[in-house]
């Protein structure tokens, strides 16, 4: 498996829409291509999927060690990985150094894959060359293997920007130009779900129309290395149970697919149901899992789903290990409000009520330290990311937490003898010791 990171100098470069054109028209070239997202994000790789017919990986330099993101590289099937970075190439977590820890650069040094950067010169030309420039040479352990212009607003813009990208030492892949078809919608978490997009073939495929006329194609993929050589490691996460059941449809759609893939290699058997269809959990679950996703858009819908609900119920009752999290804590609580102010009923198995009129963005890395007996006894790392706040929450709380920076923050999420849940998506096993502040 040979490996490129394809990053860029800030958000809303174009990644995205670069990243699936060239996973199409590779793939229509006969090239065995996987994928991979840099950073805790569930909706882009559904994407990738989309694009390249393959599951992509999260690989997330804050959260995981070394050793478990090229395990999980190491694990795609394909011949090329590529991997789409999340915001500018060396933004991170603040620790106090140049670059954020836990940024897309991290992935590239920990992977030994190079860089090829995207850039957006829709408001100039020859000053890419420096941005060019500092990408290449900030950090030493990262490669930058060339760009890609992205944007242009004619073929003159696209030939000044990439005379003097070319004359700052720094290789030009490719020039795209500006176009206003291929945009990709979005809400409050993101991009839409990839099974919400309006017409998505056609996108990927005018995605690769674009890219494969405008990317020197043979030139990007000869740019990637192989990757570092990796060494076993055990499952992130030890399963919920021995029989899962979790919740999946768009109301529960944040799934990491590398802690499905370790709870199955544990011997753990996995079934999928849709509370949206009203479908309850199996009865021979000995777990449930509600995963995050966009309950506040369905709650309607959920509030009236009396099987779904019903089987909660029984779970519960049965001792079943249930455990939430973002989205799923707000199901198991007893109440949700809507954007219109419109409160419903949930499962009413947490003392949590819950808010998407009154928004707050809660945004973060978070350290967590289990309290009391849990799944998961050690120290866990874990990202936030809501707009929803919490009314009320009473009883024993499930985690302590720290930010990033080692801030102490407030006890997380809510615990009812085997029911549990909290705001937190848990990505890994973390550190023995909580990080120092910077």
């Amino acid at each position: 498996m040979r490996a490129l990171i394809l990053s860029a100098a800030q958000s809303g470069a174009g990644k995205t829409m670069i990243t699936l054109g060239l996973l199409r028209a590779l793939r229509a070239r006969g090239a065995l291509v996987a994928a991979g997202k840099s950073g805790p994000d569930y909706i882009d790789p559904g994407f990738h999927k989309a694009a390249c017919g393959e599951a992509s990986v999260n690989l997330d330099a804050w959260a995981m060690a070394p050793e478990r993101l090229c395990a999980l590289a190491a694990a795609q099937a394909g011949e090329l990985l590529l991997v789409e970075g999340a915001m500018g190439l060396f933004d991170g977590a603040a620790d106090g150094s140049a670059a954020g820890r836990g940024s897309t650069a991290d992935v590239a040094a920990a992977l030994g894959a190079p860089v090829v950067a995207v850039l957006d010169i829709s408001h100039q030309a020859q000053t890419a060359a420096a941005i060019a420039l500092g990408l290449a040479r900030l950090r030493e352990d990262v490669s930058l293997a060339g760009v890609i212009l992205n944007r242009a607003g004619s073929p003159r813009h696209a030939e000044m920007a990439a005379r003097a990208v070319t004359a700052a030492g720094v290789r030009v892949l490719g020039a795209v130009p500006r176009t206003k078809v291929l945009t990709t919608p979005s809400r409050h978490l993101g991009l839409v779900l990839v099974e919400e997009h309006a017409d998505l073939e056609a996108f990927i495929e005018g995605a690769a129309e674009l890219v494969a006329g405008h990317v020197d194609l043979e030139a990007l993929t000869a740019a990637a290395r192989p990757l570092q050589p990796c060494t076993p490691i055990s499952p992130a996460l030890a399963p919920l149970g021995s029989r899962i059941a979790i919740a999946h449809d768009p109301a529960f759609a944040f799934l990491y697919p590398h802690l499905l893939q370790g709870w199955r290699a544990a011997g753990a058997e996995l079934t999928l149901f849709s509370p949206l269809a009203d479908e309850a959990p199996p009865a021979h679950a000995d777990a449930v899992f509600l995963p995050g996703g966009y309950p506040e858009l369905h709650a309607g819908p959920l509030a009236s789903a009396a099987r779904f609900k019903a089987g909660m119920q029984a779970a519960a009752k049965r001792g079943a290990v249930i455990y939430g999290e973002c989205g799923g804590y707000m199901a198991l609580g007893e109440g949700l409000e809507d954007a219109g102010g419109c409160c419903h009923p949930m499962l009413g198995l947490l003392p949590v009520e819950t808010s998407f009129a009154k928004r707050r963005l809660t945004l973060g890395y978070r350290l967590l330290t289990p309290v009391g007996a849990t799944p998961w006894p050690g120290r866990l790392t874990a990202h936030e990311f809501h707009y929803s706040t919490p009314t009320r929450e009473e009883g024993a709380p499930l985690f302590e937490a720290v930010d990033a920076a080692g801030t102490s923050l407030p006890p997380m999420g809510r615990r009812v003898g085997a029911i549990m849940g909290s705001y937190a998506h848990v990505i890994d096993a973390g550190p023995t010791m909580a990080p120092t502040a910077a």
